[in-house]
């Protein structure tokens, strides 16, 4: 057996000369210890079922009259009842919590250094053994149909934007907490969700014309730049809160994704009122404004991310494939009064041809990006509206990529390679999101332990079956600690444990629309359906395939 090594040591009375033969006797003892009668080599065991058995093992019997105070359970400083069963001849103890632990919970086994054993030593070094319990299996929630849950989800989450939209601007807030904080892209995803909430019976046609012209009567206001809208503006005033020192001006992929709802919503109010018929003539004038060609930084041959009316063009980040950004490329390419020629496209874009991939991962062609796929969001962002499933180009063919990047990042998670509990088929999905103590994008080569539920909830039209199955476990099994006012919380680690207490707009956004996709492909079809963007994909020899 694999041992941790202590000392028990015996000592003379306190303040009382030790004679010559009552020197004290150090004694060579040590403690092993199995939780479920096994031994990891650590102190941390993860998983941990909820009622578990530790053993400790001493080379010399122990008192039982010091257990008491000597080892404590905890979770978050809170003592744990223990039973003790210590063996006959007092060299075994086993301990057992009263009652059932909490799933997915931390809790401290500590051993102090008062633990005696019968002959007066006691413990010269403490031991705090980490167990960190694995998932409560019973059901948080009733069972009812896949169709039902996918409609409560498409309800909750859309509370996100409509509930708690800026109540000055209607935008949709960054974040839970952001206050006054609003996003541009993800006020675009907000956008398409009121569509789907009006398709849904969540909220009467009426009702979504007038919060969708609310936001757009904030933004005729609001800071721009060439026609391009910042990262993060002041919901009360519109003026620019900086995304980064400087990046404190135009952001060119959030204001495409602000774009794409607009021409959603422009494509959906098609009727003759008057409220309508001005909310389509809004829209126009601010697709229009879209300096598209002028992020060319003097006619070169890519588009640019950012522009700062303080540091010019200092961050000079091209928008350059495979990410979330073809959008971008396809609005430009659409746009009436600020086009792009194609070999932009070609050359910013797709660099040439370099974005393809073609390598085979898990078993999968993955057609296009890094390899193993990257974040999952590379494939919800843009395809919130532009439908991959009949799309492709001289690159791809966009429904083979989408399902390959899912399928990937899927295999890595069952595959498990750092050995993080709880990876599984049934809970899966790798994007970026908050992780414990920050935010990134979790990836197959980025992979710190954090899923997040818009991962495999988003993709559900490339992967319906593994997306089910994903979404039935993060409500029935997780639910009590992952479901809360908004839907799904942004993130979690099973391996630590740790849950996220945020819903980004920008995560929660694409649950909803693409749940939506999924049911009617009532965005796609909206979207596909504007002419300047059929005329977009044309001038850059997409085909749509029927």
């Amino acid at each position: 057996m694999n041992r941790i090594r202590f000392f028990l040591i015996f000592f003379c009375g306190a303040l009382v000369a030790c004679k010559k033969d009552n020197v004290p006797k150090i004694t060579d003892t040590s403690l092993a210890f199995t939780v479920n009668g096994v031994y990891n080599g650590s102190l941390t065991y993860k998983g941990v079922n909820l009622k578990p058995k530790i053993q400790l093992n001493f080379s010399e019997a122990v008192d039982s009259t010091s257990f008491s105070q000597a080892i404590k359970l905890t979770n978050s400083g809170f003592a744990v009842p223990l039973s003790f069963q210590l063996s006959s001849d007092k060299l075994h103890l086993d301990l057992i919590p009263k009652n059932n632990l909490m799933g997915l919970a931390a809790y401290q086994l500590a051993i102090n250094p008062i633990l005696k054993t019968t002959s007066g030593g006691v413990l010269l070094n403490p031991i705090t053994i980490s167990l960190n319990t694995g998932i409560d299996s019973t059901d948080k929630f009733p069972r009812i149909s896949d169709d039902e849950l996918l409609t409560k989800i498409q309800q909750q989450t859309f509370a996100y934007f409509w509930d708690f939209g800026h109540p000055t601007s209607g935008m949709a807030r960054e974040r839970n907490n952001s206050g006054d904080v609003v996003t541009t892209g993800g006020t675009g995803f907000g956008i398409m969700a009121m569509i789907a909430a009006v398709n849904l019976g969540f909220i009467t046609r009426a009702d979504a014309n007038a919060r969708i012209q609310k936001i757009i009567n904030f933004l005729k206001t609001a800071d721009k730049f060439h026609g391009v809208f910042p990262h993060w503006m002041n919901g009360n005033t519109g003026k620019v809160i900086p995304f980064s020192t400087k990046d404190d001006g135009a952001d060119l992929v959030e204001t495409s994704f602000l774009m794409e709802g607009l021409l959603v919503a422009r494509q959906y109010f098609s009727g003759t009122l008057t409220s309508e018929q001005t909310l389509r003539n809004d829209v126009n004038q601010l697709y229009q404004s879209v300096e598209w060609d002028w992020f060319r930084q003097n006619d070169s041959q890519q588009l640019y991310w950012h522009w700062s009316p303080n540091y010019n063009w200092e961050m000079n980040m091209p928008v350059s494939g495979w990410n979330e950004a073809l959008m971008v490329y396809v609005l430009a390419a659409s746009s009436p009064t600020h086009s792009i020629p194609k070999s932009v496209y070609d050359n910013g874009w797709a660099k040439n041809g370099s974005i393809k991939n073609g390598q085979t991962f898990y078993g999968t062609v993955l057609p296009l990006g890094p390899n193993l796929g990257g974040p999952l969001f590379f494939e919800h962002y843009s395809f919130m509206a532009l439908n991959p499933l009949k799309l492709s180009d001289a690159n791809a063919n966009y429904n083979q990529q989408v399902k390959a990047h899912t399928k990937i990042n899927l295999a890595y998670v069952i595959s498990n390679p750092k050995k993080f509990y709880g990876y599984s088929a049934d809970c899966w999905g790798l994007t970026a999101s908050d992780i414990s103590g920050g935010y990134t994008a979790s990836s197959p080569n980025n992979d710190g332990g954090f899923i997040a539920p818009t991962a495999a909830i988003s993709s559900l039209p490339y992967t319906p079956e593994e997306s089910m199955r994903a979404i039935r476990f993060f409500y029935y099994k997780l639910g009590d600690q992952l479901w809360g006012t908004y839907g799904f919380k942004d993130a979690f680690s099973l391996d630590q444990p740790w849950f996220a207490d945020s819903y980004l707009a920008i995560d929660q956004g694409p649950e909803m629309v693409m749940i939506e996709n999924y049911r009617s492909q009532l965005i796609w079809n909206l979207f596909m359906s504007c002419p300047e963007v059929q005329a977009g994909l044309q001038k850059l020899q997409f085909q749509i395939i029927n």
